[in-house]
């Protein structure tokens, strides 16, 4: 892992940053550079930084690329610059405030990336309404041999209903293994809401097709079936952002799909029309636009409950 690229000072909007190690190769399997990470967060911006703005972030850093030591860091580090905002929240496990990188900007988004910070993981709630989440979160993931594809199936299901009650849902892959279901609500609402919703469709669809799903995460239960993870809607939990690159082998990304990207994928049936990495997601943005834009923008409003 042996890096010889000199540091490099660049100018980004008006602040100045030194990047470290570019040539370092942070995916392995395809010669994927810290340097290349960093270029597609910048291209990328026109489409991340509306889902980064505001919210409390937790980096999932890898200074040594994908194989290398992994961790988490929620408080943001102490020798940033003086221009990256900051959220307070308090931790009842650390019992104590925490202090959340906020990225507003470009600069920020790239000062980031140079921290070796390959995935984003924000919160559903914006840091000025934290006790708010602004959408409802499942995050569907296939136990083996269910793949992908069996999440299209679920995230069907789940549209059916959401649709039967006159809310819109919007789909990404995770650049994972699964898909992740939001559905917008951008009006007043608390976390127990979403929770009493979230955990009441996943229960009901479990008892509806015992052989496809299952909403509890014990590993015994998940096999062949998909899990359709309520769990993350909750104040202390952060999830991978939209267009945030994973530390999979491939770097692949967290991509908007359309319902119809969904639906062909079932038909196909080709896990591999829902995978996509940096390089695609790219033109994939300059053909289609931001297919999540509704995330942030369309108000709904919850039943109070699950019939």
């Amino acid at each position: 892992m042996s890096t010889t690229a000199r540091p490099l000072e660049v100018k980004v909007d008006n602040r100045t940053l030194r990047l470290t190690n570019l040539d370092k190769i942070y995916w392995p399997e395809h010669d994927f550079t810290k340097g290349q990470m960093i270029d597609y967060y910048t291209r990328i911006a026109p489409a991340i930084l509306p889902h980064l703005r505001d919210r409390p972030l937790t980096l999932k850093r890898y200074p040594d690329g994908i194989d290398g030591q992994m961790f988490y860091e929620k408080n943001c580090p102490k020798h940033r610059p003086p221009w990256v905002r900051t959220a307070k929240v308090w931790s009842e496990g650390n019992d104590r405030d925490m202090f959340y990188c906020m990225v507003q900007d470009l600069p920020t988004l790239v000062w980031v990336a140079q921290l070796g910070t390959i995935e984003l993981h924000t919160s559903l709630s914006k840091h000025s309404a934290l006790p708010r989440p602004t959408c409802l979160v499942f995050d569907l993931d296939p136990g083996p041999p269910a793949d992908i594809v069996r999440c299209c199936q679920v995230a069907i299901w789940l549209r059916e209903w959401f649709s039967a009650h006159v809310l819109q849902a919007l789909c990404k892959a995770s650049g994972s293994k699964g898909l992740q279901l939001y559905v917008p609500i951008n009006t007043p609402v608390d976390y127990e809401r979403t929770k009493v919703v979230s955990k009441g469709l996943a229960q009901k669809l479990e008892r509806e097709r015992p052989r496809d799903v299952v909403h509890i995460q014990r590993k015994t239960l998940r096999e062949g079936r998909v899990l359709i993870d309520w769990s993350q809607n909750d104040d202390s939990k952060t999830t991978v952002n939209v267009y945030s690159l994973r530390a999979r082998p491939r770097p692949t990304v967290s991509t908007p799909v359309s319902w119809e990207e969904v639906e062909g994928s079932l038909q196909a049936p080709d896990p591999n029309l829902l995978v996509f990495d940096s390089d695609q997601v790219l033109v994939r943005f300059e053909k289609l636009g931001a297919l999540f834009e509704p995330v942030l923008t369309l108000k709904q409003k919850l039943p109070e409950k699950v019939e």
